[in-house]
Parts: structure tokens; C-alpha cells; sequence
């Protein structure tokens, strides 16, 4: 009884050794299969760049805005006989045909237009009426430019007037005009702010232009250049701009030179505190010369 018992366990045993043995070098031979068969799909030479995701711009420019005084044109389609060319009243509204005055100041000319609707349809005068307002002349958007321009004076802008197409109408810079100019502008409290914009831009790469958008109430002031003034022992004593980073050595050079007579070791500065004051003190040729500085050169001892 003992024998027969171990016998059939012995015999399952290797039943089950062959059975694992058969399914491991059947799963060896899928996987090489498979490996087969990708290798023969064709692959492509160069892959797919990689799709740049879009960015939104973080300066979006305003839409135009409807304002008092400018004129507009309304326009509804497939009726000529409402079509209205009127200016915006001081109480922000115009009058149209059947339904009378409406408040559009303040509104992009899209919201302006979808409020006409709303007349129309709250009248019943129109079930779904076609709309089109536009703005044909702007009276409100006006943008003031001062300082050193050719011609200062009052101008009108859209939503997308940048601070360099302003001083394009206005006749660009003068020769005194500086690479910085200032946009006033009111927030939202009414208070005027004042916010500097660089020039420098326009000839060199390394600076960004600028590209913000004008609004209509907004100011431009031009101040003239940086200027520094320089006499003694140099061949032509006058005023002359400050360029930045100017060293007093380059300053000296900006005017000429030394005389024979110069000592480059006794140059002094002049300089205004905050106060109002001026403070005297000995330069060397490395320092900066800032704006309203007084440079004096003086002349050796003998």
C-alpha cells in the first residue's frame, strides 16, 4: 500500500515539471515574436518635433471704447430706414429710431451694439434684428503729448495706438528730446500716475520696446535729455548730453580734449545735493558724471 501511494505522486510531479517547462519556452518564444515583429515595422527616420504649446499673451490691448462726443454709425440689416448716424450725447446716450435714447458709453462697440438689440426687442419693434455699430469718428479717445515733440497737442487713438505710434503723430522727438518719456495716467481712484517708459529700444536690441497700449485721457510728456556742463582747461567749455554710464574721462573727450595747459589730475565736480546744495569734491578720470553735474578742469601749477 505504501508503494502504490508514492508512485502516482511522483508520476504528477514530473507531469507538472514538463507542463511549466513547455510554458516557459512558450512564453520565450511570444516574446521573441513580438520582438520580430517590431523590429520589421518601419520606423521613422527623423521623429515628430515636439508641438510648442500656445501661449497666451499677458498684454492684450483694450477694444475701442464708446465715448461722449464721438460719432457713431448704426446700421441694422435689411432695414435702411433705421439706419442712424448720430453723436454720442453728454448723458452717454444716443437716439435712435422707434426706441429712442440709449446708454452706450463706456462700452466696447460689440456691447454697444448687442444693447441696441436689446432696445429693439424690448420695444418688439424687431424680433432678432442685425445689428452693426461703429465707431466713425472718436472725440473721446484723445491722448495728450507734451515736452520736447514737434508738434504737442491733442490726439486721437484706438485700442491699439502704442506710445511709439503717439510720437509718430506727433512729429517724433526733438534734437533735445530725451530716450526716456513719461505716460500719465489716471487708475482706477482718479489719482494720476506717472509711469517711465525707455526709448533705447529703437537702437539697441537689448532693450525692449515699448509696446503698451494708449487709452483715451492718457498723457505723454517728452522731457528734454540728461545734460552735464564742463569748463576750465579743456578746448570747448559748454553743456553737452549726458550719455549712460558717461565716465569723466569720456565727458572730457566729449568736448575736446585737454588744453597744454591742463592737469588731468586736478579735475573737481560739482554736484547738487538733494537739498539744494552744491558739494564740491575731487574726481578722477573713472567716475560717473550725473545728470546737472559741473565739471572743472583746472590747469597745472607752475
Amino acid at each position: 500500500m505504501l508503494t502504490c501511494s508514492v508512485i502516482p505522486h511522483r508520476k504528477s510531479a514530473r507531469r507538472s515539471w514538463i507542463a511549466a517547462g513547455l510554458l516557459t519556452v512558450g512564453a520565450l518564444l511570444s516574446a521573441q515574436l513580438l520582438a520580430a515583429e517590431q523590429d520589421l515595422k518601419p520606423r521613422p527616420k527623423n521623429p515628430p518635433p515636439a508641438v510648442a504649446t500656445a501661449t497666451v499673451p499677458t498684454d492684450v490691448r483694450p477694444l475701442q471704447i464708446v465715448g461722449i462726443g464721438d460719432m457713431i454709425s448704426v446700421q441694422v440689416y435689411g432695414r435702411p430706414e433705421l439706419a442712424t448716424t448720430t453723436s454720442v450725447a453728454d448723458d452717454g446716450s444716443i437716439s435712435l429710431p422707434l426706441v429712442g435714447a440709449v446708454r452706450i458709453a463706456g462700452q466696447s462697440q460689440t456691447a454697444a451694439a448687442q444693447k441696441v438689440v436689446a432696445a429693439f426687442q424690448g420695444g418688439q419693434y424687431l424680433r432678432n434684428p442685425q445689428v452693426t455699430l461703429l465707431i466713425t469718428q472718436s472725440r473721446s479717445q484723445q491722448v495728450s503729448v507734451l515736452g520736447e515733440v514737434r508738434t504737442p497737442g491733442r490726439f486721437v487713438v484706438d485700442g491699439k495706438t502704442t506710445v511709439l505710434d503717439l510720437l509718430a503723430l506727433a512729429g517724433g522727438t526733438t534734437e533735445r528730446g530725451g530716450d526716456t518719456v513719461f505716460l500719465i495716467r489716471a487708475d482706477s481712484a482718479g489719482k494720476l500716475e506717472r509711469q517711465r517708459i525707455d526709448l533705447k529700444g529703437l537702437q539697441s536690441d537689448q532693450v525692449a520696446l515699448p509696446s503698451l497700449s494708449l487709452r483715451g485721457g492718457d498723457s505723454i510728456y517728452v522731457p528734454p535729455y540728461e545734460q552735464y556742463y564742463i569748463y576750465g582747461a579743456i578746448t570747448s567749455p559748454n553743456m553737452y548730453r549726458l550719455e549712460p554710464s558717461m565716465t569723466v574721462l569720456q565727458a572730457i573727450s566729449r568736448s575736446g580734449g585737454l588744453t597744454q595747459f591742463a592737469n588731468e589730475k586736478r579735475v573737481e565736480i560739482k554736484r547738487k545735493n538733494p537739498d539744494g546744495t552744491l558739494k564740491s569734491y575731487r574726481a578722477a578720470l573713472t567716475d560717473r558724471v550725473l545728470p546737472d553735474d559741473v565739471i572743472y578742469v583746472k590747469e597745472s601749477r607752475f
